[in-house]
């Protein structure tokens, strides 16, 4: 077990609100951390096979009590869809926003630089997963859709320069496209614990709800 104190290593900032600046700063962390452990995840057998707190084998209590039907029908073929991925990687697994230590200073080319804390739950999965994890932790429904598409753009170019840098090999167009895909289908995974664990809790909202029936559509 290796461990540092983040806050002696420059970053002693926590935060329980984040700006855009700030959600950029740590979408380049989970774009870096994608691309280091892209398509390695099974080099790693002493990690948990599938990454995340949430994901359906590990959350039977949970499903048993969500009441809504459609969506607990459709919680296989989620999870299957996730598990079947082409491009799978390591997957933080709790990449909530107060799981990240701020710099102090921001560069001022570069912004805010994180760390990240609490890997109790890493493994295997698709990058969207932390993803859309991290979105959902930081930002109330009226926000969700509107910047969607801006973060999810800011994500994968990081996430290509990452895989760049590393001399990567891979088809880049081919994995944006799917984690695209996947990006709504993890958002609702999510969504289907949250509404089993906790149906009054403030993320299950109607972005959610609307988000979860076009994936139940497009996959039932």
């Amino acid at each position: 077990m290796l461990m540092e104190d983040l806050d002696a290593a420059g970053f002693a900032e926590r935060k329980q609100q984040a700006n855009y600046d700030d959600m950029r700063a740590c979408l380049k962390w989970l774009a870096n951390f994608h691309a280091r452990f892209i398509n390695q995840s099974k080099t790693y057998p002493q990690l948990w096979q599938t990454g995340t707190y949430w994901h359906l084998a590990t959350r039977p209590d949970e499903l048993q009590a969500l009441d809504d039907i459609e969506l607990k029908n459709a919680a296989a073929a989620i999870n299957q869809a996730l598990n079947n991925c082409s491009y799978q990687t390591l997957v933080h697994g709790d990449a909530k926003l107060a799981n990240f230590c701020f710099s102090s200073q921001a560069n001022k080319l570069e912004g805010s630089q994180v760390a990240a804390v609490d890997f109790q739950y890493i493994g295997g999965g698709c990058g969207m997963k932390d993803v859309a994890y991290f979105i959902g932790s930081c930002l109330f429904e009226e926000d969700c859709e509107r910047l969607e598409q801006a973060l999810l753009k800011d994500y994968f170019f990081e996430l290509k320069k990452s895989l760049a840098i590393r001399k990567v090999i891979l088809d880049f167009a081919a994995l944006e496209h799917e984690w695209r895909t996947m990006y709504p289908i993890a958002w609702t995974d999510f969504h289907r614990f949250i509404k089993g664990w906790s149906p009054g809790h403030w993320k299950v909202h109607e972005y959610s709800e609307k988000l979860s029936r076009k994936v139940i559509s497009l996959l039932t």
